[in-house]
């Protein structure tokens, strides 16, 4: 029986009416907190250079970037023409944040798309090959079904060409006149991919592919030297991909290896063979090879051996070099190898690009440019500031580009970030991020992050706006915790399926770790996650609420067990591999019911809790964070539970930056008043002693 049923109906006039007032109710018990907002809200804002430029990209004849101007919301997306010089192409001039750079061109102001919008979201955004036309789609609901638009670079007009209900995923031909499109089915599944042809109704476009599995996803793309169109169709576990040359829009698209349960692989193209990363063999995936007239299995041949303790993620193709963007030991890393005159990888030639913090993060950037001789990387840690860096890929030079601008004085040395280990129930050993300052007094208040799905690993990052916190005297910590990905496959599927238990057991005993090893104090610890990391949440709140004063539980997925059932939601038979199906499996139906938030609520005394939710969120359903709400109060009318829900947003919350920003110091107030600190400003000054490099 569940009383909250009918919360799904969300054209009923009533349930629009329990969501407002909800949202009163949480505005009136978080009055008190309001003079808090506003400082941190100015603390954050005070500590970023609102107006900014990235760090161009190359492709072709000319730069591509980015621009922020201080009061709007949304990026500006502009180019202008290389020199040919690539230090000069990529440094950025003195003060040019604010100026127009010479040659400059506006190609897409977000600002104006998003005028008289309350939400606003680009999704697809590429540029033809010849660099005459775009493709850009946008949302204006949050419900993440995009209407895809084409743009004349030269006039900065647009076509008349309009296809509405588009997904992610988009591939331009090589003749700049032909895309490839995918498009969602009603349970927001990408099931099928479409051709448009410039200067045709979309009405008069043509299906390619239509994908009848409700467990796979498709999804399209180029490959980094432009000369495939590649569709991916991947569930969870399994992946089947097919191959169409760019130059031949109109041909049939080919198998490169038929799905086969549990095999995975992705592919990019160089030469006359595909790079082929997959699990065939290899757990923690290796590198293969295959021709391109004949792709097949029979035909793959390593490149670069498996190595059991690195889990190989992705590459990125270079004329002469191959990069690898892997996890050893809990981290990120990248490693070049020279490409032999065969083409292919040379193993002894593999070296490490050195990082100069233990727990950082490093990620490969836009490197467009397949006969580029310069790696562009990105890296931050709990206390860098994101920063963008040039790797010359042949003398191993490396520079830095930009580092995020911390406005007011910020001293990265007054802060220290370190690793320290929880041992899970079974013994596991589970790692946990921390950030605080040096002059930190413990026990200390604390906020422990966590997610532990879908192998997404959490990698430890600067945040500005974190620093609202530190400056107060929080610690901040990540719980690596199992099925996410920090650790390995087997990370992952040790936190999945009938396993998904140890993902709740191993935040709780990271909490206890924090807890006994007087860094904090259950009074003053407040735990954060969103999506299936607000399943985690729930799930915690309900088996261990003594450990903390508060939760924060973002679009949680705490209905998780009726979701799972109904095949006719989103995501729902796509998730069968992730969670189980309950629908035929007994053994899951009774995992899924022993941990569900919704199902578990009890008459006992909670943390102090604040939920949130989208009123068009297509990936997790108002419904369930509003039905848990309920349960939490009915189950005992002392615990105090708000729920704050966007009545014009989906998944991600507000998406103007100042609305976003607005949004978290009120996330921010509530934790600070949970823990006793919400009658103050704190250490740190309003007009911002203190900066970071934003979000």
């Amino acid at each position: 029986m569940d009383p909250w049923y009918w919360l799904r109906e969300r054209d009923n006039p009533e349930v629009i009416s329990l969501l407002e007032a909800e949202n009163a109710y949480t505005e009136a018990m978080c009055a008190h907190t309001a003079a808090l907002r506003e400082a941190i809200y100015a603390e954050m804002r005070a500590r970023i250079q609102e107006t900014d430029l990235s760090v161009p990209v190359r492709k072709g004849p000319f730069l591509y970037y980015t621009r922020t101007r201080e009061g709007a919301q949304y990026p500006i997306h502009c180019r202008r023409p290389a020199s040919g010089d690539p230090d000069a192409d990529a440094a950025l001039p003195e003060g040019a944040e604010g100026e127009t750079l010479p040659g400059e061109k506006v190609i897409l102001d977000q600002n104006l798309l998003a005028e008289n919008q309350s939400y606003f979201a680009l999704g697809n955004f590429a540029v033809s090959p010849d660099h005459r036309l775009l493709a850009y789609a946008t949302d204006t609901t949050g419900g993440e079904r995009y209407t895809l638009r084409f743009r004349d670079l030269e006039s900065g007009e647009d076509l008349a060409d309009v296809v509405e209900d588009t997904y992610y995923g988009l591939a331009w031909a090589g003749d700049s006149g032909t895309v490839f499109y995918t498009r969602p089915d009603a349970a927001m599944r990408p099931y099928q991919v479409w051709r448009h042809r410039l200067g045709t109704p979309s009405d008069q476009d043509a299906c390619v592919l239509t994908e009848p599995d409700e467990r796979f996803f498709l999804s399209v793309a180029l490959t980094k030297d432009e000369s495939y169109v590649v569709i991916e169709t991947e569930s969870k576990m399994t992946t089947e991909a097919r191959v169409l040359r760019a130059s031949d829009p109109d041909g049939d698209f080919l198998v490169v290896e038929p799905r086969h349960q549990g095999l995975e692989y992705r592919l990019d193209h160089l030469g006359t063979r595909f790079f082929i990363v997959t699990n065939d063999g290899a757990p923690n995936f290796r590198l293969l090879t295959a021709p391109d007239t004949t792709p097949g299995r029979e035909h793959w041949s390593e490149a670069l051996p498996h190595e059991p303790e690195v889990r190989l993620h992705d590459i990125d193709l270079f004329s002469s070099h191959l990069v690898l963007y892997e996890r050893a030991g809990g981290c990120r890393r990248i490693r070049v190898a020279d490409l032999g005159p065969d083409g292919l990888p040379d193993p002894g030639t593999l070296r490490a690009i050195a990082q100069p913090e233990e727990v950082s993060t490093a990620w490969g950037e836009a490197n467009p440019e397949i006969g580029s001789k310069v790696l562009r990387y990105g890296y931050t840690s709990l206390v860098t500031p994101r920063s963008v860096y040039d790797h010359d890929l042949e003398t191993g030079r490396t520079t830095l580009r930009k580092r995020q601008p911390v406005l007011g004085g910020y001293d990265p040395s007054a802060y220290r970030t370190e690793r320290e280990w929880a041992v899970a129930p079974d013994g596991a050993k589970v790692p946990i991020s921390l950030v605080y300052r040096l002059d930190l007094e413990r026990p200390a208040p604390c906020l422990l992050y966590g997610y532990g799905s879908y192998e997404h690993s959490v990698d430890p990052a600067f945040s500005s706006f974190r620093l609202s916190l530190l400056d107060r005297g929080f610690v901040f910590a990540i719980a690596h915790v199992r099925g996410g990905g920090e650790m390995g496959r087997s990370w992952y599927e040790e936190g999945r399926l009938l396993a998904k238990p140890n993902t709740f057991s191993d935040f709780i005993a990271c909490a206890r770790h924090l807890i006994a090893g007087g860094w904090t104090e259950p009074a003053r610890l407040v735990a954060r996650g969103g999506s299936a990391g607000g399943l985690l949440m729930g799930a915690v709140a309900n088996a261990a609420p003594e450990c903390f004063a508060a939760i924060v539980a973002e679009v949680p997925f705490v209905d998780c067990l009726t979701t799972i059932l109904d095949d006719t939601l989103p995501l729902t038979v796509t998730e069968w591999e992730e969670w189980g199906n309950p629908v035929s499996d007994p053994a899951v139906y009774s995992t899924m019911k022993s941990y569900s938030p919704y199902d578990n609520v009890a008459p006992r005394p909670y943390p102090r809790i604040l939920a949130t939710a989208g009123l068009n969120d297509p990936r997790v359903s108002y419904w369930e964070p509003a039905k848990w709400v309920q349960a939490l109060r009915a189950a005992s009318p002392t615990n105090v539970v708000l729920l704050k829900t966007e009545m014009g947003a989906g998944h991600r919350g507000p998406s103007g930056r100042y609305d976003a920003w607005r949004d978290e110091a009120f996330v921010y107030a509530f934790i600070l008043d949970a823990v006793g600190l919400g009658g103050g400003t704190g250490a740190g000054s309003p007009e911002g002693e203190v900066e970071g490099g934003g979000t």
